[in-house]
């Protein structure tokens, strides 16, 4: 019979051992379920490669557009600081040209989303200023409540649509009014119900996106955006 310091030792490894295949069975979860949360993680893990710091992509690309991702991430960054200044986000971006790309990193059908407040995957349909500041906007609004307290879910996607400056759901900045269609009742408060009402009707970002140029104009523009933003960190959205 061995020592009881042999016991130990040998107890001790297989506890090892069983909380390290325990880990790995966990991460391969996480992995399986939620692919876009593993890949804004390890990009590399998922075939892409780092362009420049914090921009990823599929590797093989041509040059031209390697040069194409390089200056949508730069116009994008340089439209979300024209708004709010200085960042105090800096969120790495994984781009896909490829439909394939893009469902192996846990893609949708959406053009872009921010993931964890901290990353923003494109997909091939959104590989273009517009998206990419709309998501980098949601991480940068996001960055700024250090409290984790949140706003509405319409303010939050208005403010993106503000911010990208998407024609699509707002009317230039030169207009006196830049609704495009205008709100008659409640707008989505949480994520559930946003997700919701957006898949029903996709006025809901134009609705949204013209109660939100409506309260700056209102208030006082980006000033009042940032007096908010300071405020919700102790008070709740006043709606």
């Amino acid at each position: 019979m061995g020592s009881p310091e042999k016991k130990a030792r040998k107890l001790g490894a297989r506890v090892l051992a069983a909380v390290a295949a325990l880990l790995v069975a966990a991460v391969a979860g996480v992995a399986l379920a939620y692919p876009s949360m593993a890949a804004t993680t390890c990009p590399g893990c998922y075939g892409l490669t780092e362009v420049e710091e914090g921009i990823y992509t599929e590797p093989d690309l041509e040059d031209a557009e390697r040069s194409r991702v390089r200056q949508v991430a730069e116009q994008a960054r340089r439209r979300v600081a024209a708004f709010y200044g200085a960042p105090v986000s800096a969120p790495d971006l994984l781009v896909c040209l490829t439909e394939d790309c893009y469902a192996r990193i846990g893609g949708g059908k959406e053009r872009g989303v921010a993931v964890l407040n901290r990353s923003v995957m494109l997909s091939p349909r959104g590989v273009n200023t517009v998206i990419a500041s709309h998501e980098m906007a949601h991480v940068e609004l996001h960055a700024r409540l250090s409290s984790g307290a949140e706003m509405p879910q319409w303010f939050d996607e208005g403010l993106a649509v503000v911010v990208s400056g998407d024609a699509r759901y707002l009317a230039p900045a030169s207009a006196g009014d830049r609704c495009l269609i205008e709100p008659t009742g409640p707008l989505p408060v949480t994520l559930e119900e946003w997700l919701a009402a957006a898949s029903r009707d996709a006025g809901t970002y134009a609705k949204s996106a013209c109660q939100v140029s409506r309260w700056l104009r209102d208030h006082g523009g980006r000033a009042a955006l940032a007096t908010l933003i300071e405020r919700n960190a102790g008070e709740p959205f006043p709606g």
